[in-house]
């Protein structure tokens, strides 16, 4: 088998992904095939954390206009990615691996409030983090936690799982004519304002010289795949 191309990474999982083949929620099926696909590129040697979106089952700028101010909405959306947080934990678990959550949003009873040294320390025992509860702050998405949690944890990479598989010139399910990239500067990506991520979230890559590897979630061992330069991906820098 190929080496892993990096050894310690962050994967962004959207909540999106979480639902499967449902509209919203948490499909128990898929949450296991992701479960199994981060715990065999563990098994490569890789160190991995994990940021967790919480669109499934709340987003807060969706909700922000229906009479709540978006602080308090992206509150209830960072609670959101607690839920699926704890759900993926439970999961890794059952794969066989060691998995903590840790929440920007202190909640003990719950789970591990983030702190930087214990989390690089799990990671060094070889357990799989996974972080909630965004930034901790509203306004910034969970795209731009992974970049953060990345740069803080030391990764080489942020592994941007989504339902396509690479960044495109146009949304592809709506534009047959949508070109897709191979490779692309962050700057790029941010001029040309592709919607993959967040315009804050590439530029603190840019910042940080962190690669951004955006692929599709959809298949079998997919950051498995990607992880051994198997994988149908974009790298955006690096």
């Amino acid at each position: 088998m190929p080496e892993p191309c990096f050894k310690r990474v962050i994967v962004k999982v959207s909540g999106e992904a979480l639902a499967g083949p449902e509209a919203y929620g948490i499909h128990r099926a898929t949450i296991d095939r992701i479960a199994g696909d981060v715990a065999r590129t563990h098994a490569l040697g890789v160190a991995v954390g994990v940021v967790v979106g919480g669109g499934n089952i709340l987003r807060g700028v969706a909700v922000s206009g229906a009479g709540l101010e978006r602080a308090t909405a992206d509150a209830m959306g960072m609670l959101a990615t607690v839920v699926n947080a704890l759900v993926l934990e439970a999961a890794l678990e059952r794969a066989g691996v060691q998995a903590r959550t840790m929440s920007a949003l202190a909640m003990p009873q719950v789970c591990e409030t983030y702190e930087r040294q214990r989390a690089l320390r799990h990671l060094a025992d070889r357990r799989i983090v996974v972080f909630a509860g965004g930034t901790g702050n509203p306004f910034f998405t969970t795209d731009t936690t992974a970049v953060l949690r990345a740069v803080e944890m030391g990764c080489e990479a942020v592994l941007k799982a989504t339902n396509v598989d690479g960044v495109y010139s146009a949304d592809p399910k709506k534009d047959p004519a949508a070109r897709r990239f191979d490779r692309i500067s962050h700057q790029e990506a941010i001029e040309r304002g592709l919607k993959v991520m967040d315009a804050t979230a590439f530029a603190l890559a840019r910042e940080n010289a962190m690669p951004i590897i955006v692929f599709s979630i959809a298949q079998a061992d997919a950051i498995e795949s990607v992880l051994q330069g198997r994988g149908r991906a974009t790298w955006v820098g690096g």
